[in-house]
């Protein structure tokens, strides 16, 4: 019972944390200004519109993304089932700490290999720890959501994708 409500507490913690990193950023749904969209412009020539978040697309994105962050702890226990007693904790922790360091890989270089603007099968690595990746939505993926949000709806299914393998 005190695991799960450290657990608990940390995940009311990382949430609070999250909010707090929101709070900063300062920039109003709906909004952009073109400090945010010039490094994400193909043609600073050209008379586009700035690019605008949608709430409803970013708060669908939101509970998606939460909602697949959920699926790690119910595959750890689908594992957990299928081997003996003594073995459910060991499986639970090779997940979670699995989840730690796919998080951090992906933030450092695997997205930036994955989505970043490169020539071929590969990214480039213009994208590495996550350099030009903010709050501006990034028109050739997702138009109407944040990048970071795109990043992290992303990083699930890398996390996920790793789980499978074990």
């Amino acid at each position: 019972m005190k695991r799960w409500m450290v657990a608990v507490v940390l995940l009311l913690g990382m949430t609070y944390v999250g909010m707090a990193i929101a709070e900063e950023a300062k920039i109003p749904l709906g909004t952009t200004t073109e400090a945010h969209v010039a490094p994400f412009a193909q043609d600073s020539q050209t008379s586009e519109a700035p690019l605008k978040i949608d709430p409803g697309d970013t708060a669908w994105l939101l509970i998606s993304t939460a909602l697949v962050m959920l699926m790690t702890p119910g595959l750890a226990f689908f594992y957990g089932g299928m081997v003996g007693r003594k073995n459910v904790l060991g499986i639970l922790m090779q997940c979670f700490i699995l989840l730690c360091v796919i998080s951090v890989q992906w933030v450092l270089y695997g997205y930036s290999l994955s989505f970043a603007p490169g020539k071929g099968f590969w990214g480039s690595l213009e994208w590495i720890g996550l350099k030009g990746v903010g709050f501006a939505p990034y028109k050739d993926y997702a138009a109407t959501i944040p990048h970071q949000l795109f990043m992290m709806f992303q990083a699930m299914f890398a996390i996920i994708t790793a789980f499978l393998a074990i």
